[in-house]
């Protein structure tokens, strides 16, 4: 008797496990660990695991926004938090020479997070006091295949100079290039981030380093040559020993996809973060508590959005603009 019991809870078992809803696992890209993306990929992860059953999702750090729209594209990620211009460039297969001809179709966007600006940062006694003195000294330009990476470029490309023209061209994280810039490694770094991220709090600290402007002339020629580039000016005293403001080139932050994931999942996720557990999600960081409106979502976003983003939106009232309505 004890023996047909215990077959019968087993075949039960099995049965129920069967029955039970097959889990869905989501791995979200971010960027380094000092920056903004990861810790808002991990939050993001965290309410999704809380708040779903049937999904399981993991924020990983990763190279930034350009390894991001591309993971997307082979299926190594599910979501990523990417900048509007790279993910326009991969959508289109344009300007970033990794995906010229190549362009990443299944791309789709979901919301549009916050605006961030390309902080410029240099030692006090290096007498760099713009970017066109950055000719022949050694500077950090982003992780490789970073939109950080790219922003350099365009921003070095505006003032008539490329990679070639500095001494020593850095890779590598971003927290490791703020230590080798206090220490004096490093003449000077560019890094593409939200205002009050760690990485430049911890530079500004030592006292030892000056944020530098983008001079209205080339804010100017970039923003005519890249219209998703805005400008925007950080009040000085944002940062520890910040004695003026300075004014940079700013991109918004977008939460991506791909068309790969059904129009449900997106939505119940979209529906979650952005409804649901709203309050939850701004409180991730203090970037999206100031910045992030569901209803000012779909600013700055650069690519087609998600059919279960649409939805969402359209429950909302949220108009969705023709250039970025979904496809197939």
């Amino acid at each position: 008797m004890k023996k047909a019991i215990l077959v019968f809870a087993a075949l039960l078992g099995l049965t129920l496990t069967a029955l039970a809803p097959a889990k869905t696992f989501l791995t979200i890209g971010s960027g380094g660990y000092t920056g903004t993306y990861y810790p808002v990929a991990v939050g993001i992860a965290k309410i999704i695991n809380t708040n779903m059953s049937d999904v399981r999702a993991n924020a990983i750090s990763t190279g930034g926004s350009l390894y991001n729209v591309i993971a997307l594209e082979t299926g190594s990620l599910q979501l990523a938090m990417a900048q509007n211009d790279t993910s326009y460039y991969a959508y289109t297969g344009t300007v970033i020479d990794k995906v010229i001809g190549k362009p990443t179709k299944r791309l789709r966007g979901i919301a549009s997070l916050y605006t961030q600006p390309i902080h410029i940062i240099a030692r006090r006694d290096s007498k760099i006091e713009s970017v066109a003195d950055m000719r022949g000294r050694k500077v950090y330009v982003g992780d490789i295949g970073s939109g950080t990476e790219q922003n350099t470029k365009l921003i070095l490309k505006s003032y008539g100079m490329g990679f070639d023209d500095l001494a020593a061209v850095v890779h590598g994280k971003a927290g490791q290039a703020v230590q080798m810039l206090v220490n004096g490694d490093i003449d000077a770094m560019f890094f593409s981030a939200a205002v009050g991220s760690r990485a430049f709090v911890d530079a500004a600290q030592s006292g030892d380093v000056v944020f530098l402007s983008i001079d209205q002339e080339h804010l100017d020629k970039l923003q005519r040559n890249y219209p998703f580039y805005s400008q925007l000016t950080v009040p000085a005293g944002t940062y520890p020993n910040q004695e003026q403001a300075f004014t940079s080139i700013a991109v918004h932050s977008l939460l991506v996809t791909t068309a790969d994931l059904s129009e449900d999942l997106v939505y119940r996720i979209a529906k979650l973060l952005f409804v649901d557990k709203a309050q939850d999600f701004k409180s991730i960081k203090p970037v999206l508590e100031k910045y992030f409106d569901v209803r000012k979502a779909l600013e700055g976003m650069s690519i087609p959005i998600h059919k279960g983003a649409a939805k969402l939106y359209q429950e909302l009232g949220v108009p969705i603009p023709d250039r970025v309505a979904p496809i197939d």
